[in-house]
């Protein structure tokens, strides 16, 4: 009877991106000024990003919006679940879509 076999080899949770070197440019980036949306691209990404470009139109705000789909860079932000918000290197949303009104307070509260 055999109880333990062959330890079976996976894979990390970005299919092999996570490279010393990729984590390590990651972790630079994460302190990067302005606004980032963290996410795959899906509609609920882009539905954060155009809510973000409204709110950021309303308040007479002038951030570029980076979108970011790596994940190596993603999970150095410690997000588990997307689309994410992050302002000025700072996690302020994650996990749900905002509205325009939501990223407004956000970002007011974060400034």
């Amino acid at each position: 009877m055999k109880l333990f076999g062959k330890k079976k080899e996976t894979s990390c949770c970005c299919g092999g991106n996570c490279t010393p070197e990729n984590m390590t440019n990651a972790e630079k980036k994460k302190n990067d000024k302005g606004i980032k949306i963290l996410g795959s691209g899906c509609a609920k990404c882009k539905e954060l990003e155009k809510a973000t470009r409204s709110a950021l139109t309303e308040l007479n705000l002038d951030f570029e919006i980076e979108h970011i789909t790596d994940f190596a860079q993603i999970a150095s932000y410690g997000v588990m679940s997307t689309p994410a918000l992050v302002f000025n290197g700072k996690v302020i949303s994650y996990g749900k879509v905002l509205t325009v009104d939501e990223v407004k307070k956000l970002l007011e509260k974060e400034r």
